[in-house]
């Protein structure tokens, strides 16, 4: 059985984040499908050794740097992942 998340921490699949940092990514890539994707692509790039983007703390986690970077501007979705959906 999980403990209880906080009403600041969002469960999405077997990720969790912040909401804080859902909205401010949100307001950046405003298509929660598409959000999700590029969030689940680059923890698969943070775990294979891709170094963040951001200073982020230790105890961030990476489903919250890859919100944080995409907030950030760090990340951006190219144009030609654009004009295929």
């Amino acid at each position: 059985m999980h403990a209880p998340l906080g009403e600041n921490i969002v469960p999405v699949g077997i990720l969790i984040m912040k909401a804080q940092y859902i909205e401010e990514a949100s307001k950046v890539i405003p298509d929660t499908h598409v959000l999700i994707n590029m969030v689940s692509r680059r923890v698969r790039q943070l775990n294979a050794g891709s170094r963040p983007l951001i200073d982020a703390g230790v105890s961030v986690g990476l489903a919250d740097v890859a919100l944080l970077e995409i907030a950030q501007g760090k990340i951006v979705l190219s144009e030609l992942l654009v004009d295929a959906a």
